[in-house]
């Protein structure tokens, strides 16, 4: 995660480490767009670097 750590993003971004780490760890699974922009903020990147990623690619639309 371009070298810094969990505490220093959420100084970046504005958002709690407690709101990172479960991003982070997957305890978070619907983590708003608001909340994308804000981290990227933070990485000094756009919603596009940042959703411009192989993992995306593929992603199934959730039905509930």
């Amino acid at each position: 995660m371009r070298g810094i750590t969990i505490n220093r993003l959420s100084m970046l971004c504005g958002l709690t480490q407690s709101t990172l780490n479960n991003i982070v760890s997957g305890r978070n699974n619907s983590t708003t767009i608001a909340t994308i922009k804000k981290i990227c903020d933070g990485l000094d990147m756009s919603l596009v670097e940042f959703f411009d990623s192989p993992l995306f690619l593929n992603l199934q639309q959730e039905l509930e």
